[in-house]
């Protein structure tokens, strides 16, 4: 067996390791937005929009409440800490090495559209599910189903790495 070889296999598996580190702080950041966003639609459905969603029992105007500020949430501690070193880097390229209105709307900007395929299918699915169970487990489904292409288009787009 090869020096090389062996070297290979543990590189790569290192490189591994991280990614999975990366995507255990992406879960971690997701259930936080995960508790923000069933609070936000069990509210929204008990007492904000009762009066409105009561006629057709879905959480129709609740689930987009929540959605958009599980989202807020989400890029917030997503860009603090799970790609943070991705977030320095670009800001030094950037020049400013400080917080950058135009780069922070452009990030949340690339946020919302690359979360958008992921919301669009919890609010479906939500939807769907939520005529044979409870919204919220019908949600808490659904957010299961869109967090890997979420991870997979801000890893590889919002918050992609720069070439040194």
């Amino acid at each position: 067996m090869s020096t090389t070889s062996a070297l290979q296999r543990a590189v790569l598996w290192a490189l591994g390791w991280i990614e999975r580190y990366r995507y255990l702080k992406f879960g971690i950041v997701g259930a936080s937005g995960t508790v923000v966003n069933l609070v936000m639609l069990h509210l929204g459905h008990e007492y904000l929009f009762n009066a409105m969603e009561a006629s057709y029992n879905k959480p129709y105007l609740s689930l987009a409440l929540a959605i958009t500020l599980a989202t807020i949430n989400n890029f917030t501690w997503n860009r603090l800490w799970t790609w943070s070193d991705r977030v320095k880097n670009l800001e030094a390229e950037e020049g400013q090495g400080h917080l950058s209105l135009r780069l922070l709307g452009m990030e949340f900007g690339q946020y919302a559209a690359a979360s958008g395929f992921g919301s669009s299918l919890q609010y479906v699915l939500t939807l769907l599910l939520s005529g044979s169970m409870d919204y919220r487990v019908a949600n808490v489904i659904a957010i299961i189903a869109a967090s890997v292409s979420n991870f997979l288009a801000n890893d590889r787009w919002t918050f992609k790495r720069h070439q040194d």
